[in-house]
């Protein structure tokens, strides 16, 4: 064994899991939702979509060019994408339990630990759409997150979320992608 291999054991990769979450595309095609969006998701190691992406090509768009897709209905899909996809899920993640949903029981605002009831058990992140503004906010132990609307408006920008978890623990980021018009 010469000394290189001596110092092998010293050396720790770190390795983390890129999480980008979008939501509330409202597009009919992939290629509608803005080429940077399509990017990270691309360049993700997870991507996710909270609902509201309107129409299946969306989501086959998705599929194909992120390394994973994780993809929930919202209340403005149509049939076939709300037969095609769960309203909310978990999913594990380097130990971290996440939640994904898009609450189209929500009609005013409402408080974000209502989306508690969506899961069977209390998860540690809730990623989540429907109200198309940025929420990134600890209540109760748990993070909420919703990325915002994927496309920009009047008053609102563009945004996503980059979740980031690292051996059981997470951060997230809200991203814009363009500012409001």
């Amino acid at each position: 064994m010469n000394a290189a291999d001596k110092n092998c054991d010293k050396i720790q990769s770190v390795m983390s899991t890129r999480i980008v979450v979008f939501s509330d595309t409202h597009c009919h095609t992939w290629e509608e939702v803005h080429p940077d969006i399509r990017a990270e998701a691309a360049q993700a190691d997870i991507a996710v979509h909270c609902g509201d992406l309107v129409r299946m090509n969306v989501v086959d768009g998705l599929r194909r060019a992120a390394k994973q897709a994780v993809v929930v209905h919202g209340n403005s899909d149509p049939p076939d994408v709300r037969d095609a996809l769960p309203y909310a899920l978990t999913l594990e993640v380097e130990g971290v339990k996440i939640g994904v949903t898009h609450p189209a029981w929500g009609g005013p605002e409402f408080p974000p630990e209502d989306l508690l009831g969506d899961f069977e058990e209390t998860p540690d992140v809730i990623l989540y759409g429907h109200i198309h503004e940025v929420v990134n906010e600890t209540i109760g132990g748990v993070l909420f997150v919703n990325p915002g609307q994927g496309y920009p408006s009047f008053m609102v920008a563009a945004t996503i979320a980059v979740l980031t978890v690292e051996e059981g623990s997470f951060t997230a980021e809200i991203k814009t992608i363009v500012p409001a018009r």
